[in-house]
Order: C-alpha cells, then structure tokens, then sequence
C-alpha cells in the first residue's frame, strides 16, 4: 500500500516500535548543551582548514562517481524494511545518481515497489495513477488505531465470520464506492498530515473520499483469519477495507499481512530483490533495467516523431501530428528512432509538451 493508498499504516504513538520512512528519526535527546565527549582540540577558528575532520568513512576523492542511469527498477520489497531504505539499496547496487520509488510500501507490506533511476522520475506519477494489486490478510475479532497488526486495539468481539458470509459482503466494497482513509495516514488536514496530528492525540476526523475497487475474492478463510485479493485504483486504503468489513460483518477486523503483486504495468514475474541486486555488480544489475516508456505504454497513446519534431520537442515547442492513427485530444508521448523524446497533451492536432526526456546512451531501449 502507498503511504497515501497502500500503506497499511502509519504508526500509533506507543514506546518500543521501529521507526517508519516517513516519521522523524528519533536516535536520541536531542543535545543541545555543550558535548560531553570531551574537550575541543581548540576554538574552531583556530584550527587549520587542513586539519578539520572533513566526514566519516571513505574519502571523498575514493568514492565512486554516481553514474547517470535511466530507467526502471522492479523491486520485490522485504517485510521490515522502509521504502527509502529500499530506494537508496538500488540506487547504490546501481551506482544511480537519482532515484525515487512510484507508490510507498509500509515496513510491515512486501511486494511490488517500482523504483525509477534518472528521467524515469519524470513518468512516476503514470505509475502511480495505475491500477493496483494486492494479497492482503484480515484478523478478525480486533480493531485497531491504525487498522492493521501495528496498532493498539480499539474494539474487540467474540463472533467470527464464516467464509460464506464474507464472500456475501464483499460485493459492498466493490465499484465506484466512498472510503473513509485511515486515522492514521498521509492525508492533509489544514496543512498538517492525520498520522502527525493522530500522534499527537488529536481526534482525527477524515471525510469519505470516493475510490474504485474492482475485485475482492477471497482465496483463503479460517475462522480467525481471511485471504483476500484486491484490484483497485490510486487512493484506495486496503487498511480501511478490511476495517469497513468488520464493522460490516460486526465482527471487527485488522490488517495482519499485505503483498503488493501489481502497480500499473509492473508484476512479480519482472521483480528482483535487495539481496540480488547487492551480489551481483552494477554493469549486470544495469541489464534489469526497464525502459523509461514502459510507465507510459498502457497509460496513455504513443507517437513516433521524425527528427526535426523530436528536436523541436526538445526546446519545449509543440509540433503538428499527422496520420489516421494519431491522437486528436488527451496526453501521449513521443519517441524518436526508439528514443523516448516527451510527453505532453494533444489539443487541436497538436502534441505540447510538458516533459522532455535527455536519455542518450542511459537507458535501454523498448525491445
């Protein structure tokens, strides 16, 4: 789940728990008195420039120069880790200058994170309008703060749904429906985030937001504990499903496991790991990239321009399409010689664009 769709939670405000991607580290008092560790070696103006400790670790001059790399990076997400531990794994197996993910996976979520790497940041939020995925297990009888196994319990029952009246529900949850997000989530209000101002011991209060579900099918059920499978589009909180089913079947009930297995055009059989991306060198980790343009195929029509339209998209100037099969309205992208060029809008037969692509030599290119 994103941090704003996906997440299963923000967490509650209770001692001993790991700290999230998104919650300011917490590694100690802050010490804002004189260091204990003792003295100075001299006033600081005194010292010579050459003689100040200049970091920890490596010398600056041995660090390897980061490369300029583009594309897209399926990763397969372990329980427990934070996805900007995750964005910056790949980007040092890579050796990438930039990077950043497309859809947050809470610590407590495995599965599908898509990273980007150089001008494939320029199309995450294609990725990100996407369709999703998800297997996602509810404990009944329990309902949590922040609606998965993380939070502390707010109310509790003795019934138990069979599988049967689960499968009956379901079809509630299901199309153009209204969900209330999660008390603890991303969402803004007046400026501050829920999960802040839940921290805080605010009441929260979240307004229904409309979102579209389109499949739930059950594929597991004991009488504790039901396996469910999801489709569902950006905005979706699969934590505030199985709350709302819950309440629904008077039971209650909690997000206990979650796997992310699609975001937009990304599946598991194209995902690696953390692990194999770190044994294996950057030059053969570079062969799993995918194509910039693989977040625009299934989002939005493309458009093969000759070189002199590519060049003039490239100064930001819009150029006239021509041909049957070209769009008349709506956004596209165009390439050039198999070269992602841009994307923009289509208005009155003219592509705009809104996003140029440098890529050269730094990326694959569509097969």
């Amino acid at each position: 789940m994103t941090m704003h769709e996906d997440q299963p939670s923000e967490p509650a405000p209770q001692a001993a728990r790991p700290a999230r991607e998104d919650a300011p580290r917490q590694d100690g008092p802050r010490q804002d008195g004189p260091r204990q560790d003792g003295p100075r070696e001299g006033p600081r103006q005194d010292r010579p420039r050459h003689d100040r400790p200049r970091g920890r670790g490596r010398p600056p001059g041995d660090r390897p120069k980061r490369r300029e790399i583009s594309g897209w990076v399926i990763l397969d997400k372990g329980v427990g880790m934070t996805s900007t531990h995750a964005v910056a794994a790949v980007k040092r197996a890579l050796n990438a200058k930039k990077a950043g993910h497309a859809g947050t996976l809470d610590p407590l979520a495995s599965g599908i994170l898509p990273i980007a790497l150089g001008e494939a940041t320029k199309t995450v939020p294609f990725v990100m309008d996407g369709r999703k995925a998800y297997v996602f297990s509810v404990t009944w009888g329990v309902e949590t703060d922040t609606d998965d196994a993380e939070g502390r319990p707010v109310a509790t029952s003795d019934d138990r749904p069979t599988q049967e009246q689960v499968e009956a529900m379901l079809p509630r949850f299901v199309g153009a429906i209204e969900q209330v997000p999660p008390r603890y989530s991303a969402i803004k209000i007046q400026g501050e985030r829920a999960y802040d101002l839940a921290r805080d011991g605010e009441v929260v209060e979240l307004v229904a937001r409309p979102v579209q579900i389109d499949r739930l099918a059950v594929v597991a059920h004991t009488p504790e504990r039901t396996v469910i499978e999801a489709e569902c589009g950006k905005g979706t909180y699969v934590r505030a499903i199985a709350r709302d089913l819950g309440r629904a079947l008077g039971c209650y009930g909690h997000v206990s496991a979650l796997r992310r297995t699609r975001v937009g055009p990304f599946t598991e059989d194209q995902s690696c790991t953390v692990a194999a991306l770190e044994a294996a060198d950057a030059e053969a980790n570079a062969a799993i990239l995918r194509p910039v343009e693989t977040a625009l195929i299934e989002a939005v029509p493309h458009v093969p321009v000759s070189r002199d339209m590519a060049m003039r998209l490239m100064r930001g100037q819009p150029v006239i399409l021509r041909g049957r099969d070209a769009p008349t309205e709506g956004k596209a992208y165009a390439t050039c010689g198999g070269v992602l060029v841009a994307v923009g809008d289509v208005e009155r037969g003219e592509l705009v664009p809104h996003r140029v692509f440098h890529l050269g030599g730094t990326a694959p290119r569509t097969a």
